[in-house]
C-alpha cells in the first residue's frame, strides 16, 4: 500500500455492498471489525463467481495470513458501499490483494484494506497443514486481478 488516499482508478473489479444497523458503532460510523469482514467478502465473492466452483472443495484453500486497512474518512449507514479490489501479487502459494473502500460519489477511497491469501493442503481438514501452491482455477481468476 503505498501512502496516497488511493482512488477509483486503482480497482480493476468492483462490488456493492449494503451496510447494515449493526455495522456502526456508538460514534456513527462503521466499527473496525466490519471492514475487515467486508474485505474478505469481497474476496471470496471473486473467487465463487469467477471460478462456478465450491473454493471449499479445492485441493487447496486460502488462509488469511495478513490482513490491514488504512482509514481516511468515516463510512456510515445505510448509504452503500463500493468494494474494488486489484491483486498487487500472485506468487508461488500467496495471493496479495487491495481492497477500497468508496461511500457515495467520492472518487477517493474512504479505507483501503490489505488482504493476503496463503494456499494450503485441504486434503484433512483443519491442522497442520502444509503450504502448497495456488489451485490452477484460483490462479486463473487472480491473475487477470494483476495491475501494473
Amino acid at each position: 500500500m503505498g501512502d496516497a488516499r488511493p482512488t477509483r482508478d486503482d480497482y480493476v473489479r468492483w462490488e456493492r455492498m449494503t451496510t447494515r444497523w449493526a455495522d456502526i458503532d456508538v460514534y456513527g460510523h462503521m466499527n473496525n471489525a466490519r471492514y475487515f469482514e467486508l474485505i474478505d467478502t469481497v474476496v471470496n465473492n471473486h473467487l465463487v463467481e469467477a471460478t462456478g466452483v465450491d473454493i471449499r472443495e479445492l485441493s487447496a484453500i486460502g488462509v488469511v495470513a495478513e490482513v490491514s486497512c488504512r482509514y481516511f474518512a468515516e463510512v456510515g449507514y445505510p448509504a452503500p458501499v463500493d468494494l474494488g479490489m486489484v491483486v498487487d501479487k500472485v506468487g508461488r502459494s500467496s495471493v496479495i490483494y487491495r481492497v477500497g473502500l468508496f461511500q457515495g460519489d467520492s472518487d477517493a477511497a474512504a479505507a483501503e484494506g490489505r488482504f493476503v491469501h496463503v494456499y494450503v493442503d485441504n486434503a484433512h481438514g483443519a491442522g497442520d497443514r502444509p503450504v502448497v501452491p495456488i489451485p490452477d482455477p484460483i490462479r486463473a481468476v487472480v491473475e487477470p486481478l494483476l495491475r501494473s
